[in-house]
């Protein structure tokens, strides 16, 4: 990512690792599992051309910290890890701002969008369903074809020790099970993912993000859901046309109708690439977003430069 700046910043809870370029309104780009923020290196310089983009690592991935968990999970959660990004965006000079998430990033984003709604200008989530929505239809398909669901939820020390003895296969099975060629991860990608799941700390701070959202996160959806509670902002909802998204949830009208449970203002359209096609089709994928959050409120026309710390 040449010509980002970098900094730290220290979230009152944990520290963020945060890489960011460009000018004009912001958006924050949020990875998934078992990325780092690296998964946006070919769509963020594209959008950095209109916008300020903020690219971090999320607590417990990559070079940000891992704070201390607690037998809930509470520190793992969606809204935890959405309140960093509160933090991060506002040390950098914006109090509003768009933001996208692919995969665990999308479950952030969204749950940023709820929790913090005065400040979510639009929102973009990418492959991704609402938590509840997607652990209430789970079935054999779920489990067999997305294990780290299942796996990475169980009680530790037991998915720690697998992610532990074979970071490797981890990350190549991830990358490979889910419809992207591998040309799609360069060499020193794919090492920097690998490296990412070598530290103890990071490994058990995965886990335990994955626990947070078979309980947690879960039990916030249902909270949202018994309050109907709804993200207020423009949502566009993007995935996979080689993916489950495409397919699987056909019988419940498909992703945008399972959103619209969520939001009154929802757009969004099947991307011809595998699950990460922010990786595979940087192009397209930087296309919509660009085209999405190019419409925004006139408050963001001119929004003050990241100081950079």
């Amino acid at each position: 990512m040449d010509g980002f700046e970098t900094t730290e910043v220290d979230t009152g809870e944990t520290t963020v690792f945060v890489r960011w370029s460009g000018a004009g309104p912001p958006v924050l780009l949020l990875h998934g599992f078992p990325q780092t923020h690296l998964m946006w290196r070919s769509v963020a310089p594209l959008l950095a051309r209109h916008f300020t983009v903020v690219c971090p690592d999320l607590r417990g991935y990559g070079r940000s910290g891992c704070p201390a968990s607690t037998p809930d999970h509470a520190p793992y959660a969606k809204r935890a890890m959405a309140h960093d990004m509160v933090a991060v965006m506002a040390r950098l000079g914006f109090e509003h701002f768009s933001v996208a998430g692919h995969d665990r990033g999308g479950r952030v984003a969204y749950r940023l969008a709820l929790d913090h709604p005065g400040r979510v200008d639009r929102l973009a989530v990418l492959d991704v369903l609402p938590t509840e929505t997607v652990w209430d239809r789970a079935d054999a398909r779920f489990a067999l074809a997305y294990w780290p669901w299942s796996l990475l939820a169980q009680p530790a020390p037991l998915p720690e020790r697998i992610l532990a003895a074979a970071p490797e296969a981890i990350v190549d099975n991830a990358l490979g099970a889910w419809g992207s060629p591998a040309s799609a991860f360069p060499p020193e990608v794919r090492a920097a993912y690998i490296e990412a799941l070598r530290d103890p700390a990071h490994i058990h701070a995965i886990c335990e993000e994955y626990r947070a959202a078979a309980s947690r996160d879960r039990e916030h959806d249902r909270a949202d859901r018994a309050s109907d509670r709804r993200i207020a902002c423009p949502l566009l909802v993007l995935w996979s046309a080689e993916g489950a998204l495409n397919t699987w949830y056909v019988e419940a009208g498909g992703p945008l109708t399972l959103w619209r449970v969520w939001s009154d203002a929802v757009q969004g359209w099947p991307i011809d690439a595998g699950h990460f096609f922010p990786e595979e089709a940087p192009g397209p994928t930087a296309e919509a977003l660009n085209d999405f959050f190019a419409v925004t409120p006139a408050r963001r026309n001119s929004p003050p430069r990241p100081d950079g710390a």
